[in-house]
């Protein structure tokens, strides 16, 4: 047995390994760039934004983290350069999920009103 379908769609190949549900190709040679390698699906949340500070997992380090926007992933990169400029820190974009380095909770949460997005801080 080559492949398991669910409807007319290839999910696995022995011979290619997972195929792209969309063109039907290997998701190596994937043709249609509906599901591009390497980036995060935008999140399906409330549409809330959710503030929080972490620290757990850093080596001590105070990350500020801003979850659950929803934003395109070219959208979401813009608003994470703007907020890293306006916090005068760097950060990333991990999984959907706008990190900022360093505790800038308030300054993000007036930011984000000033701009028309619902958010609230979350954690302790």
């Amino acid at each position: 047995m080559s492949g398991r379908r669910t409807g007319d769609e290839l999910v696995y190949s022995s011979e290619h390994g997972r195929m792209c549900p969309h063109c039907g190709l290997s998701s190596k040679r994937c043709l249609c760039r509906k599901n591009p390698r390497g980036t995060a699906p935008a999140p399906s949340g409330d549409g809330i934004a959710r503030v929080r500070r972490e620290k757990k997992g850093r080596k001590g380090k105070t990350v500020t983290t801003i979850s659950g926007l929803p934003l395109d992933e070219e959208d979401l990169r813009e608003l994470a350069k703007e907020l890293k400029r306006k916090c005068g820190s760097g950060g990333s974009i991990k999984d959907g999920v706008i990190e900022i380095q360093g505790d800038h909770c308030d300054d993000l949460m007036q930011e984000l009103r000033d701009r028309d997005i619902r958010a609230k801080r979350a954690g302790g």
